[in-house]
């Protein structure tokens, strides 16, 4: 949803990468004696989801930062933008706000 707003740094990978099993094993794989993966759920949990909003533009540093490379119609039609997509996947109903997120486990250990 950002990367539509605001391009991402030049020459940069995407951090989504790191859930990508065959990514670690090329990265780590040399220096590795042994790399386990496991998929995990975690619910984020937020009063709402413009409460989400207001936590990751103060305290998440690439939120923080495509908001503020926008003027201010950007920065409003990013917060749309985002409020729309958090309200659609939303498992809690109008009252709260529960996304459930899948992310992978990693476990690297050093030869």
């Amino acid at each position: 949803m950002i990367g539509a707003h605001v391009p991402p740094p030049a020459g940069l990978r995407s951090p989504l990468r790191w859930g990508d099993e065959p990514y670690l094993v090329e990265l780590f794989g040399p220096h590795a004696a042994d790399i386990r993966c496991a998929r995990r759920s975690f619910n984020f949990r937020f009063r709402s989801a413009a409460h989400w909003i207001e936590v990751f533009r103060t305290y998440y540093g690439p939120t923080h930062k495509a908001f503020a490379a926008l003027d201010g119609d950007g920065q409003a039609q990013l917060h749309a933008d985002l409020l729309q997509l958090l309200e659609s996947r939303n498992t809690a109903g109008p009252d709260s706000l529960v996304i459930p997120g899948e992310y992978l486990e990693v476990v690297v250990t050093r030869q």
